[in-house]
């Protein structure tokens, strides 16, 4: 495969990517109205993203291999990174939530609203990685020796990988029945108040 129709590829997949990285730069953009977790998210969706459009542009071009490479690998890599910082803030974040949610003697309401978000970040992650991966073995692998067979098989599946994760991760919406009501922990009325 010639670098040119390789940029192509690349350079289409990462357009349609937009379903990914629009609302991403939206979350980015809203800047403080968003969690921390969030935005971490949306950058790491980004970079990603980027380093996918910025590899087109440089196979174009006809930038050598171990410069293209380096750019790529960087961009996965800071990618990687910020979504790993995202996760760990994101369970920080849930247990202050819990924690509060405790403290008012309430049950929190369901997130089955963001469950969407989380499975698009999930599959969109994966699938990244996937192209990465194809990218790797269609120009580097046959100087390796890697069959085409396997430089197609590997990244078909790490996308059914991602898919697979983004499923289980996200689960079934729980939905939540309130039990009966409590008692007022108060003090009693006078019987004349009641």
């Amino acid at each position: 495969m010639t670098a040119p129709v390789l940029a192509l590829g690349i350079g289409a997949v990462s357009a349609s990517g937009c379903v990914w990285y629009v609302p991403a730069l939206v979350d980015l953009r809203a800047g403080a109205d968003r969690p921390v977790s969030r935005r971490l998210a949306a950058a790491a969706c980004v970079t990603g993203w980027a380093t996918a459009a910025t590899t087109a542009l440089l196979l174009l071009l006809g930038v050598p291999g171990r410069p293209l490479l380096a750019v790529a690998a960087a961009g996965a890599g800071a990618a990687a990174v910020l979504r790993a910082r995202a996760a760990v803030r994101s369970r920080r974040e849930k247990r202050e939530d819990a924690a509060c949610w405790a403290a008012l003697d309430s049950v929190p309401p369901p997130h089955g609203a963001c469950r969407h978000v989380l499975f698009a970040r999930w599959a969109g992650t994966g699938l990244l990685v996937a192209v990465a991966a194809a990218f790797l073995l269609l120009t580097w692998g046959r100087a390796y020796g890697v069959s085409p067979l396997v430089a197609v098989a590997a990244p078909t599946a790490l996308a059914a990988s991602a898919l697979l994760a983004a499923v289980l991760r996200t689960g079934p919406a729980r939905v939540h029945r309130p039990g009966p009501a409590r008692p007022h922990r108060g003090r009693r009325l006078a019987p004349e108040h009641q």
